[in-house]
């Protein structure tokens, strides 16, 4: 077997698929907190 050297895979794929998911989980967290609001307005 190779021996591993801590640092030195190529990541840059994985980083850019982690930005996207957290980039989607934020988003569509604000968009579920607005419609609640929405609808506890709407609501009184």
């Amino acid at each position: 077997m190779s021996e591993h050297k801590h640092g030195s895979m190529d990541i840059e794929v994985q980083e850019k698929t982690f930005e996207g998911f957290m980039s989607y989980v934020t988003k569509t967290a604000i968009v579920c907190i607005l419609v609640l609001v929405f609808m506890a307005l709407v609501n009184s």
